[in-house]
């Protein structure tokens, strides 16, 4: 009979295998591709056709044994048929049920027509970059209508550098000439991420010369932050772009700029400006970036937009971007009374219009708040900055040598998967009956719930006890439930309508991140010995996919934050509407629920490490924690099962998303110091000189 231990590595084994199926939208086009019927496709799968048909519009998902043997089938047909997020025309295609519409007449014509392309510039090698061009990784199959790729990085002799190593010559010498040879003769964009979506505008990126040449300042001055800065309406390239009848957006023209204007059928007309010595590029999210060659800015840019997305701003509206891109908010549909296509709404998607939270999920400015005089506290789900009390350590914890720390990949972007958030405005209840699948925020008294005070509270971010009555997201809630508390709550917002909006924003970042990893020669088949030595070099192995790697990071991260983005600029005053709240992903209920889901996964493995090994933190920051151990290595204390296997519930090493990797190493003596002085060692865990730093 098999043990616990042998049937928990099973399982594992088992998880770490879990097949990765396409969005809903290319396993239509892949069985269209192939010429197969729904009905033929359920035959061969032994299931239903409605079943098939709710694989293929996002309702449901298949159960093993039925997984596996249609993630078999998608990747033969993936093969010959142009893989997902491959850019090729194929993917433009609708792929929809043949019971169902294909699109309205003038979302057909945009999904089934190939724009007619210009003459294109002829494209050279890119043998004018001065320093080596890193290795290439895989191109996916090239769209027709974007044969040049999605970005090119201009100079100020003209050359403009595109993914592939290929240079366009851009006779461009003003912003408007720019615009216009972007659409008609640059032949660059990039194919939509969904059926119901759009495709990507072009970006050109300018940079210092070029920004020069086309009579732009070098540099913006100014006494505001960078990234608030534009030019002024009076500057003559201002002029120039509104005399010839193009417009800019809000945001004016500064690091990102959009010029466009209003499209004309099928066609948009809209390219992305993103200006390099304007700090377009942050060096915290593309570090060293900026200073490259212009080949190398393409190649990073570049593959960020196969992998990700083009970049429409900051990594942080990057990954808002991609929220809306992977779910639409709209689909094509038939009107029953008149029979023409009309634009409905997109099942699984958040409305086109902006919806106001509830008034604890809003922030203390929200005119939800202050309309209401809100009074009743609000949701504190953020992530940890814990520090363990320095009178809690034990002797034989003072005495081992060293603190390591462990970090865990893109935890918010592991907390987002097959997350089910709401979709529809919060309704109000008192004395619910406590629902762990209903997405929400519960009043409820957490505080009798008694755990051991070397770790923290699972309930608030700093991991100190609850005192009384407050609010909490669902995952919350029902982690607590699994804690052997009996809940009750007082009161409630809760969403009818409710879906697991993130899906395919993970499944993309997901792969983005295992792809860019692997090709830093960290790879899911490495032993963790092997794996940790990986990551010690995977920066030095190429600095451009680093780069990308960096960036992948920072737009999960940045992609979570601007779900509840504040008001910015000194002249806001409480109470008003600011800019942000207009957008339908301003969901601050939805940040929570990642931050929630994320903070008690931490606990759950913090708690079950104690129960392994009787080994108890010292710090928690975010996604890393630290913990005193005997040697500098993580196998120095991670459990392990006698077959060599790890120990399922606790710290895992690895690369893929909520797996952990080495943060840092130090004395132990170094985080008691730091301890003792109110500092948290995760901070500082990476480079110990960081202890210095004033703002803990």
């Amino acid at each position: 009979m098999a043990s616990e231990e042998e049937l928990f590595a099973n399982v594992d084994a088992l998880l770490e295998e879990e097949p990765h199926l396409p969005p809903p939208a290319e396993r239509a086009r892949l069985r269209e591709a192939a010429g197969i019927t729904q009905a033929r496709l359920a035959t061969a799968l032994k299931t239903t056709t409605q079943s098939v048909k709710n694989w293929e519009n996002g309702r449901s998902e298949p159960k093993s044994p039925r997984l596996d043997a249609y993630q078999r089938l998608l990747d033969g047909w993936a093969a010959k048929h142009s893989a997902y997020g491959a850019g090729s025309v194929a993917a433009t295609t609708p792929a929809v049920a043949s019971s169902e519409p294909v699109a309205c007449e003038a979302e057909l014509a945009d999904a089934t027509q190939v724009a007619a392309v210009p003459a294109r510039p002829a494209a050279r090698p890119a043998a004018a970059s001065h320093r080596p061009v890193a290795r290439k990784t895989a191109q996916p199959a090239v769209d027709p209508r974007f044969p040049h790729g999605p970005l090119t990085v201009l100079d100020g002799d003209g050359s403009a550098y595109g993914v592939d190593g290929i240079v366009l010559d851009c006779p461009a010498t003003t912003v408007v000439e720019l615009v216009e040879w972007t659409l008609r003769e640059s032949g660059l964009g990039a194919a939509k991420l969904n059926r119901y979506g759009k495709d990507s505008d072009p970006l050109v990126v300018l940079t210092a010369a070029a920004a020069v040449k086309l009579g732009l300042p070098e540099r913006l001055e100014g006494h505001e932050q960078r990234r608030s800065l534009r030019l002024p309406e009076d500057h003559p390239v201002v002029k120039q772009v509104a005399k010839a009848k193009w417009q800019l957006t809000q945001r004016g023209f500064g690091p990102w700029a959009r010029i466009y204007r209003k499209a004309q059928g099928r066609e948009r007309q809209c390219v992305q400006l993103a200006i390099l010595s304007w700090d377009a590029l942050d060096e915290r999210a593309w570090p060293g970036v900026a200073e490259m060659h212009p080949a190398d800015i393409a190649r990073v840019l570049g593959v960020y937009a196969q992998r990700v997305i083009t970049p429409r701003g900051s990594t942080a509206v990057s990954g808002l971007e991609l929220m809306t891109a992977m779910r639409p908010p709209t689909k094509p549909e038939r009107d029953p009374q008149t029979g023409n296509w009309i634009s409905g709404h997109n099942p699984g998607s958040l409305d086109t219009e902006p919806m106001d939270p509830a008034p604890p999920e809003a922030t203390a400015e929200h005119p939800v708040v202050v309309n209401s005089g809100w009074t009743g506290g609000f949701l504190n789900e953020e992530a940890y900055q814990w520090v363990r009390p320095v009178d809690s350590l034990s002797d034989e914890e003072c005495m081992l040598p060293f603190a390591v720390g462990l970090d865990l990949n893109t935890a918010f972007l592991a907390a987002a998967a097959r997350l089910v958030v709401g979709l529809s405005a919060p309704d109000h209840f008192h004395a619910p009956t406590f629902n762990p699948k209903i997405p929400g925020s519960w009043l409820v008294d957490l505080s009798p719930i008694e755990l051991d005070p070397r770790l923290p509270s699972p309930f608030t971010p700093d991991g100190s006890r609850p005192t009384g009555p407050a609010w909490y997201q669902t995952h919350t809630v029902a982690y607590a439930q699994e804690l052997g508390c009996d809940v009750a709550p007082i009161e409630a917002y809760l969403r009818r309508e409710r879906g697991a909006y993130l899906d395919p924003w993970h499944d993309r970042l997901k792969t983005a991140y295992v792809d860019t990893l692997a090709d830093l020669g960290v790879t899911k088949d490495l032993d963790d010995q092997s794996f940790l030595a990986a990551m010690e070099q995977h920066k030095q192995t190429d600095p451009a996919m680093a780069a990308v790697l960096a960036a992948i990071k920072a737009t999960v991260k940045g992609g979570v934050g601007k779900l509840r983005e504040r008001p910015q600029g000194k002249h806001y005053r409480e109470g008003e509407r600011w800019p942000a709240l207009e957008r339908p992903t301003w969901r601050p209920d939805i940040r929570a629920a990642v931050i929630s889901k994320a903070r008690v996964n931490m606990h759950r493995k913090l708690l079950n490490m104690s129960r392994m090994t009787g080994l108890f933190p010292l710090a928690v920051l975010s996604d890393c924690v630290v913990y005193p151990s005997p040697g500098e290595s993580p196998l120095d204390f991670l459990p392990y099962a006698a077959s060599g296997k790890p120990q399922p519930g606790g710290f895992r090493l690895g690369p893929t998303p909520g797996l952990a990797k080495l943060e840092g190493v130090q004395s132990m003596l170094w985080a008691v110091d730091l301890m003792e002085q109110g500092l948290n060692p995760a901070r500082h865990i990476k480079g110990g000189d960081a202890v210095l730093e004033d703002g803990e």
